[in-house]
């Protein structure tokens, strides 16, 4: 089973929802508030969890760390942000039996994009 991150602009009740799905997500809101984006990516990749987020940063973030790609990238795009629909698109997104691992990947309703990460 896969273990997730969920950045600090993933909403409470997304990640609430997910762990209630029985989903292994942690959330930097929990773990260290506030962290900029590479002390985030760096515990994503210290803990081998695939980090999930709202930030398009990440994606030139993970391509310049230069580590070998052992977590992975979900970048969510989804049209629309109201709490309960982005509970429903997250746990339909961790859901999924991709293979997420080692991967930039991006997430809208009907399409996923993927590409490997160096290493």
């Amino acid at each position: 089973m896969a273990q997730f991150l969920a950045n600090e602009n993933v909403p409470a009740a997304a990640v609430a929802a997910a762990r209630s799905a029985g989903h292994d997500l942690a959330w930097i809101a929990e773990i260290i508030p506030g962290a900029d984006d590479e002390d985030v990516l760096a515990l994503s990749f210290s803990e081998s969890r695939i980090l999930v987020t709202f930030d398009k940063d990440f994606g030139k973030l993970a391509y310049a760390t230069g580590r070998k790609g052992t977590c992975g990238v979900i970048l969510l795009r989804p049209r629309l942000r109201s709490p309960d629909y982005l509970s429903r698109f997250i746990n339909n997104v961790l859901s999924q039996t991709i293979d997420w691992t080692g991967h930039f990947s991006v997430v809208q309703e009907n399409r996923v994009r993927s590409v490997p990460l160096p290493g």
